[in-house]
């Protein structure tokens, strides 16, 4: 019997997570009131039960009633009903453009503007995020980047240390993005940009890529890069951090941070690896 517990903060999939649930044979709930998690747990663990494979919804919809979960989840322990709890976060300014984009108002729409709701529930589900088994940040993930880490926790049965990275080049030109908790300046590697024949090219382009990595600085720059980040992540995994973006930059953003950007991802990504992780070019095609 697998049951879990998807909460987390409103706006950071939590729906689509249940979605995902369900698309892998998962019998799904949302918004089940606290009052009957007991009974419904114990419905699922008799003998007469046909689901084995159960993932419910729970977060501050349920509003003063969320204080009880503590009490149900000590009940389910003391039963031997072994259940586990996702939680998906995500950074406020994300929520907030989450939440203008879709004209959707915060389920608590009681303070004076969307961010102190934010932060409002945040405290109130602090408490749940502390037991969670799983943490997922979804402030720089898509759906299919969802799906990927969920099936391999839920369905594939991997290893999941609550770490998320994302490797994201961009053009200085541009600006810094501002999510970035790692920032490296690859402006000094040599530059397509003056290459006629590579100047409308990207580092998607095989010639672009042959052109800077054919250096032994760039060799040698790549080989220190990705020594070090393997020496942080476990660190970071260690520490706690769910969520760890790492900025690749050049002056444009189209040539040398793509290609330094997707040689890291090669050498990070891993089918055993005890993280997930992404790549994003945010300035390609500007």
């Amino acid at each position: 019997m697998r049951f879990v517990i998807v909460t987390g903060m409103s706006g950071a999939g939590k729906i689509t997570a249940l979605k995902i649930f369900e698309d892998n044979g998962y019998y799904c709930v949302d918004n089940l009131p606290i009052d009957l998690i007991e009974n419904f747990a114990d419905l699922l663990f008799s003998q007469t039960s046909e689901k084995n494979k159960v993932a419910i919804g729970v977060d501050i919809r349920s509003g003063n009633n969320l204080d009880r979960i503590n009490e149900v989840l000590e009940n389910l322990r003391i039963k031997d009903q072994n259940y586990e709890i996702l939680f998906l976060d995500c950074n406020n300014s994300t929520l907030i453009k989450r939440f203008k984009e879709t004209r959707r108002s915060h389920p608590m729409g009681d303070a004076d503007s969307v961010e102190n709701e934010i932060n409002t529930e945040r405290k109130k589900l602090a408490f749940l995020r502390k037991q969670a088994d799983y943490i997922i940040d979804t402030s720089n993930l898509l759906v299919r980047n969802l799906r990927t880490e969920i099936e391999k926790i839920f369905v594939m049965n991997k290893e999941y240390r609550n770490l998320f990275v994302t490797i994201m080049s961009f053009g200085f030109k541009f600006g810094v993005p501002a999510d970035c908790d790692l920032v490296f300046d690859v402006r000094f590697l040599p530059n397509p940009y003056y290459i006629p024949e590579l100047k409308h090219k990207t580092g998607e382009d095989k010639e672009v890529q042959d052109f800077v990595l054919d250096s032994e600085v760039s060799r040698e720059f790549l080989e220190k890069l990705t020594d070090m980040v393997k020496f942080l992540i476990p660190n970071y995994i260690d520490e706690g951090k769910n969520q760890l973006v790492i900025g690749i930059g050049c002056t444009g953003g189209h040539h040398r941070s793509v290609t330094v950007a997707k040689e890291l991802y090669k050498q990070l990504d891993s089918a055993d690896a005890g993280y997930g992780i992404r790549i994003a070019h945010r300035d390609i095609t500007r």
